[in-house]
């Protein structure tokens, strides 16, 4: 299980660059800190704990890991947790962050719809033992970094098994029934009592046209759509994007398949997935310059996400690193893709579950201070010039904690 951290902090006031007023957040936005399940809990195998993917894949396979760690201790939040607790003014949860117990990965994972009824059953067990203090829940964290698991051409993820162009599309397809199980669980049966919110978290970053050409345009869209659309399309507008639905559709025609690689919904699960929140989760961190990647339309190209998508991403030489080769500091990111949102979706109510900057572990962290007042001061800027329904901002992370395939490093 995961949490979310949320405290209300009131007068907070930031200049923007491109305004002479300074502009403050609305007196009831939310401000917290955050963090995840196998990346800081440890106690991976203490009172009854079983494996999960992320166990069975550092420890059979250390090699995987910047620096061969695994989580076992992490920052020991298992034991330390009603310390945490008791500095919180409010409480989020995430039901579920990338850590599948291994016997259900044993069964097929996310690709086996199995699994809704599994989610189903662990949901409701949280909303009655917890829901009457945790007021906001998250159904899934990056659903799309889930996928990854099953699709080798996206890294090598836990649980690291090669379904790619396939599995991960199942797994999605899953997920997105998952959650709309979830949150209908909740709202039959918990809402009218415990008078939470429910939705879920996807995660982002900015796809810019790398020039101003029509086929850039299009990659960005593409780039957008295949990563953020898939999972938020059908929940705020129904079904998967028209794009990517065609475009999975012509490849599987290539390869002679006689269906697309991409699942289909019934109109059942197109309407039951269809309004499934009460909020939209954004992770964001950085920024992408695209084009289309014109390799891509080779049939014999093994099927893959990245082969449907068919977009190159790289990162402008100008702009601040970290020491995560993948994240930039590229502030107006976040204002673009939230704007981005409001236009696609309705402009629902939007909590920034994760935003944050990785350092190189010296305490003169000046680039982290940058990043943050940098991106508060476009999300500022969102909120009063382009009226994005912006209602919190999460910082990422609470504590340094175990980065996945990076380890500690």
């Amino acid at each position: 299980m995961a949490a979310t951290f949320l405290v209300l902090l009131v007068s907070v006031f930031l200049g923007c660059a491109a305004q002479d007023e300074v502009l403050s957040f609305p007196d009831d936005f939310l401000f917290g800190a955050a963090s995840a399940a196998y990346q800081v809990e440890g106690a991976w195998d203490q009172d009854g704990k079983g494996e999960n993917i992320w166990d069975r894949l550092v420890h059979t396979h250390p090699e995987m890991i910047a620096d061969g760690q695994n989580g076992d201790v992490a920052t020991d939040a298992y034991h330390k947790y009603t310390e945490d607790i008791k500095a919180l003014l409010e409480l989020g949860v995430t039901i579920y962050h990338w850590d599948l117990p291994q016997p259900l990965q044993d069964l097929g994972g996310w690709p086996n719809s199995v699994m809704v009824d599994f989610f189903e059953d662990y949901a409701r067990i949280l909303f009655k033992n917890f829901g009457d203090r945790v007021k906001w829940w998250i159904t899934f964290n990056e659903p799309y970094e889930t996928t990854t698991g099953y699709s080798a051409s996206t890294g090598v993820d836990a649980p690291a098994i090669d379904l790619s162009g396939i599995g991960d599309y199942l797994a999605a397809h899953t997920i997105l029934k998952a959650h709309a199980t979830a949150y209908h669980v909740y709202d039959t049966e918990f809402r009218a009592e415990q008078n939470g919110k429910i939705g879920i978290t996807l995660n982002n970053d900015w796809q810019e046209p790398k020039t101003d050409s029509n086929d850039d345009k299009l990659a960005a869209e593409l780039a957008m759509q295949f990563h953020l659309g898939w999972f938020a399309h059908p929940i705020y507008i129904g079904d998967y994007p028209e794009i990517m639905k065609e475009r999975i559709a012509n490849n599987s025609r290539a390869e002679g398949r006689n269906s697309s690689r991409l699942p289909v919904f019934s109109d059942y699960w197109i309407n039951y997935i269809k309004g499934t929140y009460d909020f939209y989760g954004m992770n964001h961190y950085s920024t992408n310059l695209v084009s289309l990647d014109p390799s891509a339309s080779n049939v014999v190209n093994p099927p893959s996400l990245w082969h449907d998508q068919g977009v190159n991403k790289e990162f402008d030489s100008s702009w601040t690193g970290s020491a995560a080769s993948w994240l930039k500091i590229v502030p107006w990111g976040i204002r673009k893709q939230l704007n981005w949102i409001k236009d696609q979706y309705g402009n629902p109510p939007l909590l920034i579950t994760e935003n944050g900057y990785a350092d190189y572990g010296d305490l003169s962290d000046t680039n982290r201070i940058i990043y943050y007042a940098s991106y508060l001061d476009q999300v500022l800027s969102a909120i009063h010039t382009d009226s994005c329904n912006v209602i919190g901002y999460t910082a990422w992370s609470l504590t340094d904690n175990y980065e996945w395939l990076q380890g500690y490093t």
